[in-house]
């Protein structure tokens, strides 16, 4: 008993309150810097998306993640083909176009597919939207006039993290050149066919 005596007489002596309101005010501290250091994501983790291992299926319980599909490379296409790679068909790969390099998000679904965070980004050119860590519709485009050079390395920032998170499947090029191409594609052909008659 001298042990727990000479303790419950330090605490008093020291704090000045009795051993069982020093304990509950200790006790409750512990509970709120929990709580309040919950709250926050340490610096190692900001930019992490959480880790899904396992979702609930329409049956009971859990189902084991499908393994993630082969990216598929669609090439040069235009802002309106970009359109349709938007997760709203889930047949089709979610694309995102950052300085006019195209990823497959796909791996991102949570975040890029429908009802996710991110789905405003989903099958368009976000550089701008990026740079100013923006979500206005007006800003989610490629447009980079304007921007200052803290603005531009933020953009430089998230188009590391593409490349490094997401496979690069294609390149967005301008309407009119996809038109070039096609009109330039059909003149080949009808001279080959003008050859061959």
């Amino acid at each position: 008993m001298g042990f727990y005596t000479t303790i419950t007489d330090e605490i008093t002596f020291y704090t000045g309150l009795s051993p069982t309101a020093f304990f509950t005010i200790a006790f409750l501290t512990l509970i709120v810097y929990r709580t309040v250091s919950s709250m926050f994501v340490s610096p190692e983790d900001f930019n992490k998306p959480p880790v899904v291992s396992a979702r609930f299926g329409s049956g009971s319980g859990f189902n084991v993640a499908e393994p993630p599909k082969k990216p598929v490379q669609v090439g040069e296409i235009t802002e309106k083909e970009l359109r349709l790679y938007n997760g709203s068909d889930s047949s089709k790969p979610i694309l995102i176009s950052v300085k006019g390099q195209i990823y497959d998000v796909s791996e991102g679904r949570n975040f890029y597919g429908p009802g996710g965070s991110y789905t405003m980004f989903a099958g368009k050119e976000c550089s701008r939207a990026l740079a100013l860590l923006s979500f206005k519709p007006q800003d989610i485009n490629g447009n980079l006039e304007g921007l200052d050079e803290s603005e531009l390395a933020i953009l430089e920032d998230w188009e590391y993290k593409f490349i490094d998170k997401y496979p690069k499947v294609g390149r967005l090029v301008p309407e009119q050149r996809t038109q070039q191409i096609e009109h330039n594609q059909e003149d080949n052909l009808n001279l080959n066919n003008e050859r061959h008659e």
